[in-house]
């Protein structure tokens, strides 16, 4: 059974960062694309970063370009988020997903994880 487990959330100041995990119980990176989705209360879940299977092409929402970075090691099934330079608005819940990448976003998940909290303190 295919299980993504999102770590390293937490509560940090604006201006601050965290990397968040994505370990996966099975290879289910390959060949599929993964990627990252946020949800604030009250909002629709959003497209954050993703990265190919290959890991050769990222994409990125525009609002966390150039602060975010997305990497995955495949060795490891482990998928990464370095968040930089934070915001009260990155505030959500972050949700890893494998799926399908189309016109640069994650248009389509197969599999999510549950999710962990980011909170970021003006």
């Amino acid at each position: 059974q295919v299980q993504l487990v999102e770590s390293g959330g937490g509560l940090v100041q604006a201006g601050g960062s965290l990397r968040l995990s994505c370990a996966a119980s099975v290879r289910t990176f390959t060949p599929y694309a993964v990627g990252w989705f946020r949800q604030a209360p009250g909002m629709e879940r959003e497209f954050v970063a993703a990265i190919t299977w290959s890991g050769t092409s990222t994409y990125y929402a525009d609002s966390v370009k150039d602060r975010f970075t997305i990497s995955r090691d495949s060795a490891k099934n482990t998928l990464y988020l370095q968040m930089n330079r934070l915001k009260p608005e990155d505030t959500a819940v972050y949700y890893c997903a494998t799926g399908l990448i189309t016109d640069h976003t994650m248009s389509t998940a197969y599999y999510w994880g549950r999710g962990t909290q980011v909170t970021v303190s003006s």
